[in-house]
């Protein structure tokens, strides 16, 4: 099967977008081991796809083989995963679809290829998904290192993945964006952070379609617009997990701070080499969540 062009593909969802999904959710099922049942979907954004590879019973694939788009900026490896979480007392935990990386508007892909995977991974049974991504420090007393719980973004890609036709198999026209970000795993997060004495703010998160940075001058925009954290991604993602009526959790790693709050030119590099230097408490911070996640989904499923 041939994927979505870079160039070519619509730019408003048709009957061909919904193909896609149901090819590439094919995809996904036939690569998952007999009897997988997996529950959450987590997308690792820049420097944080080694979580993946720690995942017990791991075994992955490639973007291309399951007609997914893959990313061409680096830290995103374009690699899928399936494996279980670390459980209570060396227990198997929660079953978990991790994708090492995700496709970008800024690389000239439409909103609707860029939210596939998440689709996909939906389809094939995931109902949480947690969104994880990189993002540039406006909010007041964030610092590059910091894990921030986004509780509420604002859309400024200039576009929408749902913008064209609807299946109404996958959602309704008009969805709820009231609440994107669940409250009820924002609280378990929060909670976990405490147990585990880790700071986690919270903030909104703005998605700028990029690839450049902010200006200093968009930077107190945002800041005037309630942002705390500024990045190119999520976002898109977010609006159509929720249209599917998945639960949605995000957290960012503060890789930098925005354009004329450091006097430090910004760098892809340093994005990269500081998801690199909170990789441990990344780590541990993941593994409470969806752990705590596990719990929840394997107590709602026997209620």
């Amino acid at each position: 099967m041939s994927t979505a062009s870079e160039t070519s593909s619509p730019a408003a969802a048709t009957p061909a977008t919904f193909a896609a999904v149901a090819s590439a959710t094919a995809r996904i099922k036939a690569f998952l081991p007999a009897g997988a049942r997996p529950q959450v979907a987590l997308v690792l954004g820049s420097g944080l796809g080694a979580y993946a590879e720690q995942l017990v019973g791991a075994r992955h694939v490639d973007y291309k083989d399951l007609g997914l788009p893959s990313s061409h900026v680096q830290g995103h490896a374009g690699r899928l995963f399936y494996g279980r979480t670390r459980g209570d007392g060396g227990a198997p935990g929660v079953e978990v679809l991790a994708m090492q990386g995700r496709v970008h508007a800024y690389e000239g892909h439409d909103l609707q290829t860029v939210v596939l995977p998440v689709r996909a991974l939906i389809g094939a049974g995931c109902q949480v998904v947690l969104l994880t991504n990189a993002a540039g420090g406006v909010g007041e007393g964030l610092a590059a290192g910091d894990l921030v719980l986004i509780r509420d973004h604002l859309n400024l890609v200039g576009g929408s993945p749902l913008r064209g036709e609807n299946d109404p198999t996958l959602g309704p026209r008009f969805p709820d964006m009231t609440a994107v970000y669940d409250p009820r795993l924002r609280l378990l997060a929060e909670q976990v952070a405490a147990r585990l004495a880790l700071r986690l703010p919270s903030g909104v998160y703005a998605c700028s379609l990029g690839p450049q940075y902010e200006t200093p001058a968009e930077v107190r925009m945002l800041r005037t617009l309630g942002a705390d954290l500024v990045g190119m991604s999520t976002v898109p993602e977010a609006i159509a997990a929720r249209h599917m009526g998945a639960r949605v959790l995000g957290i960012s790693c503060v890789t930098n701070l925005a354009a004329g709050i450091s006097a430090q030119p910004l760098s892809h590099d340093e994005v990269t080499e500081t998801a690199q230097r909170v990789r441990g408490v990344f780590i541990r911070l993941l593994d409470g969540i969806l752990a705590a996640i596990g719990r929840e989904l394997d107590g709602s499923t026997a209620g």
